[in-house]
């Protein structure tokens, strides 16, 4: 993510997902994505880059979840994900742990004329009552679950989390989660160009990187599918954001529109490519239920 785009990767770019894993600091540091909620949109999902890096993840959310089935949205943001699935005719629940962010996601809907299959729910992604917050007192599980552009890089124990969302999902529903990685050569150079060593490499030491009070981890794919075992089962891995730059970058690509078509489409096929996915600002990791 970058440094002002939900959909580039908190820290190495920056998502707008469920907060958690929050260190102390001011109210500032403490609701980072408050003040981010009515920007957000403008500074990513709007903008040539955000729109591509977004239509990548919706090609395999829409292969996933068909209209009619219920699915939930960890860390919805803005709702742009949501909103895009509702209006197929799929059933959402939208989380976030941001009212903010939530407000956002009614308004959305509410200019979109109301949509009766979407609904907001604030819960943590990171509490251990995740299930019951979702669930509140439905007993129904989702057909599927999916979280997009980094929220799962903030919550402070990922197996915790996974098991919080296997209690929401029947044996072989899907979930697809778009998570940023650790090793990001775009990062590398962008950074380094501009004399920033710290900042280039940043997501390879292993250590959560502090980011606007919160904590924020970069996983390999390993280490996610490794944290989720026993609860879910990867099914494919595909890069987001390999050859496209992460959002920081967003002003650079989009004064070069030819430069951004291209590796838009390079990536779209190559995407698959499994050692693409490990160089990727985000990857995009399609699991199933055990």
């Amino acid at each position: 993510m970058t440094e002002a785009s939900p959909a580039g990767g908190v820290a190495g770019g920056e998502s707008p997902g469920a907060t958690a894993g929050r260190l102390p600091g001011t109210e500032a540091t403490r609701r980072p994505f408050a003040a981010l909620a009515r920007d957000y949109d403008a500074l990513f999902s709007r903008t040539s880059l955000g729109e591509r890096l977004r239509r990548a993840v919706w090609a395999h959310l829409d292969r996933a979840f068909a209209p009619g089935s219920r699915v939930l949205d960890l860390g919805c943001g803005t709702g742009e994900d949501a909103l895009h699935l509702a209006s197929r005719g799929v059933r959402v629940v939208a989380v976030d742990r941001e009212p903010a962010m939530l407000s956002e996601t009614e308004r959305k809907t509410r200019a979109f004329g109301g949509l009766a299959q979407l609904e907001t729910r604030e819960a943590d992604l990171s509490s251990p009552l995740l299930a019951d917050d979702v669930r509140r007192g439905s007993p129904d599980f989702f057909d599927g679950a999916y979280s997009n552009f980094g929220a799962l890089n903030c919550v402070p124990d990922l197996n915790a989390t996974a098991s919080q969302i296997a209690r929401l999902l029947p044996r072989d529903a899907p979930f697809l989660a778009c998570v940023m990685g650790p090793a990001v050569p775009w990062e590398w150079g962008w950074f380094l160009a501009r004399g920033d060593a710290r900042r280039a490499f940043r997501r390879l030491s292993g250590d959560p990187v502090e980011w606007r009070g919160l904590a924020v981890s970069y996983p390999s794919v390993g280490e996610f599918v490794e944290a989720l075992a026993g609860r879910f089962s990867i099914k494919s891995a595909v890069a987001i954001g390999a050859l496209l730059p992460p959002s920081y970058a967003r002003e650079w690509i989009e004064k070069r529109p030819s430069l951004l078509d291209w590796l838009d489409r390079t990536e779209r096929r190559l995407e698959s490519l499994p050692s693409l996915s490990l160089f990727a600002d985000h990857y995009l990791v399609w699991m199933t239920r055990q």
